[in-house]
């Protein structure tokens, strides 16, 4: 049985990759996405692919939060009340995971490749967030869909690559080892697009949109099926050059947005890396 309905191919083929659609998907029951199986599957992951902490979060914060210290595998079989977010990350690690996460991403190769050329770093993270749990104003570097699996959320969504929401000042930092998380004001709340999610329902998220996400009243799993591509890379090192000449004085104009390839920029600044000056 394929993953994504017909309906759901048509679309995202339409709007990939700059505009947030949301999908239908046939994945809610898989038997990996249940909670024990989760639990076990965060309990066998190396430390640096877990990230779990207190869920009754702001929209927006500065820092990464404290974690809660209730051991992952607990956190995710008492998710319904202990009041916590917890993040599996690579999930591809485990050759389970990695074959639905193969499996997933096959079926959208073609519409992906049509327009931004080959699939590369392909990557898989699962979240699991008690209810009413928060995961701040953030950007993320990748194509993303996020498929609900378990429970209800709204994904509050901001457009892409406009300073108003994401200052370019920002972007540059998180490309050249800064944080992602964005200074929240009330102002920006009417500029944004809520997409509720329940589960049988995706989001597709363009590569550095700003979002936020508020759970429902259940405890909420979601998977979050992601990749880049060399236009997504060459925004990001273009933001990493811009930094470099920011530093140095001067105000840079701004990186282009799909279908612009900021390739002059991109070289720039992989020749700095490599000679070890950036």
């Amino acid at each position: 049985m394929t993953a994504f309905t017909p309906e759901s191919h048509r679309t995202f083929a339409a709007s990939y990759p700059e505009v947030p659609h949301k999908l239908a998907h046939r994945v809610a029951g898989h038997p990996l996405l249940d909670l024990e199986a989760l639990a076990e599957l965060a309990e066998s992951l190396p430390a640096a692919s877990i990230e779990y902490n207190f869920a009754d979060l702001p929209i927006g914060i500065t820092e990464k939060p404290y974690a809660t210290g209730i051991p992952i595998g607990e956190t995710i079989r008492t998710i319904g009340s202990c009041g916590s977010w917890a993040a599996l990350k690579n999930i591809e690690q485990s050759p389970a995971y990695a074959a639905l996460l193969e499996q997933l991403l096959t079926e959208l190769r073609p519409e992906i490749e049509a327009r931004t050329g080959k699939m590369m770093k392909t990557q898989g993270f699962i979240f699991i967030t008690s209810p009413g749990g928060v995961t701040p104003y953030h950007f993320d570097p990748e194509h993303n869909v996020l498929l609900q699996i378990r429970g209800s959320k709204v994904m509050t969504q901001f457009p892409a690559g406009d300073p108003i929401y994401a200052p370019d000042e920002t972007h540059e930092s998180y490309h050249t080892g800064g944080g992602r998380e964005l200074h929240w004001r009330e102002e920006l709340g009417s500029g944004g697009t809520a997409f509720p999610l329940s589960p049988g329902e995706a989001l597709f998220v363009p590569v550095m949109a700003p979002h936020f996400v508020v759970t429902g009243p259940e405890a909420s799993v979601s998977l979050s099926i992601t990749w880049r591509s060399e236009w997504s890379f060459a925004e990001a090192d273009a933001r990493a050059f811009n930094h470099v000449l920011r530093r140095i004085g001067l105000t840079p104009g701004r990186t282009g947005r799909w279908p612009a390839s900021n390739r002059t920029k991109a070289l720039g600044w992989r020749l700095l890396r490599k000679l070890g000056a950036g």
